[in-house]
């Protein structure tokens, strides 16, 4: 082989879907990354599933640097769901804590919003009842929040410049609930114990009605972190890590595999021609391209 011909395939091969681009380590091997969210400045947000902290590293940075630390909020203490609304320049993050002496455990959450550049507090919302567990969030084309409780099978809704969420949408179908995404007006919650993928319709009222079942194409085993991104949505399947694209058509979804090999990989976020990857057993936030 030539000199040219060898310098013409590693060339493909880095520009191949799948490639990888980048890697940043969230602290250390064992921090965890619980989802993923990325500002408009290239900085990458990563929650921690094994400690109270959020992990922020600056655009070329590595490794990442302490953001938010949640020692005081409570023993136990986690950060589930990351995410960039970068209108407002907030980060917005789902705490979620242990109620002391519970058994069998339970958790209370809260949704907190952080400034992006200085990470001062710019506000939280307590979830209501005995047992919550925030896992992530979507920005709706109403640039409301939408928010998902994992332990009480629920949907909440903040409305833009509110203090106070509303409950949006309740079913057993939810129980479990953990992704959510909107493609276009369609709002899509995933649930992490059933393997599932549902549609959530909304009258003209705004009500939200009973969550229809999206048909899969291909088995999905485990949906984590789930975005929008164009007219697909992309999804983390945890339990055997992979990331997948999928195409909806009506209420059916054809599944199409774009990256395995990961080490339990918890979240995605697509920033411009990026893809951006959250890995738990590896402690790092890796990005590839992202494929057309």
């Amino acid at each position: 082989m030539t000199r040219s011909a060898a310098i013409a395939l590693i060339l493909l091969a880095f520009s191949a879907p799948g490639a990888l681009a980048a890697e940043v380590l969230m602290h250390d091997e064992k921090s965890n990354p619980e989802s993923i969210a990325v500002a408009p400045d290239g900085s990458v947000f990563t929650g921690s599933l094994s400690s109270p902290f959020i992990y922020k590293a600056n655009k070329g940075a590595a490794p990442s640097a302490l953001f938010v630390d949640g020692t005081a909020e409570g023993p136990g203490t986690t950060y589930l769901g990351q995410f960039v609304d970068a209108a407002s320049n907030t980060l917005w993050a789902c705490q979620v804590t242990p109620v002391a002496g519970s058994t069998p455990t339970k958790r209370h959450s809260f949704a907190r919003a952080f400034d992006i550049a200085t990470g001062k507090e710019k506000m939280r919302w307590s979830f209501p009842g005995e047992d919550s567990i925030c896992n992530d969030f979507a920005m709706g084309p109403d640039k409301a929040l939408y928010m998902t409780d994992t332990a009480a099978g629920r949907v909440y809704r903040l409305a833009p410049g509110a203090q106070s969420a509303e409950l949006f949408a309740e079913a057993r179908q939810l129980q479990g609930a953990d992704g959510i995404a909107f493609l276009g007006n369609t709002l899509y919650v995933n649930n992490i114990f059933f393997s599932k993928l549902y549609r959530i319709p909304v009258d003209a009222a705004g009500k939200a009605g009973a969550p229809v079942d999206i048909w899969m194409d291909a088995p999905v085993n485990g949906p984590d972190g789930m975005r929008g991104a164009g007219d697909r949505l992309l999804l983390v399947e945890g339990k055997t890590g992979r990331i997948l694209s999928l195409t909806i058509v009506g209420d059916t979804a054809h599944v199409t595999p774009i990256k395995d090999g990961l080490k339990t990989p918890t979240g995605v976020w697509a920033a411009g021609d990026t893809l951006w990857i959250s890995e738990r057993a590896t402690g790092k936030a890796i990005s590839i391209p992202l494929p057309k």
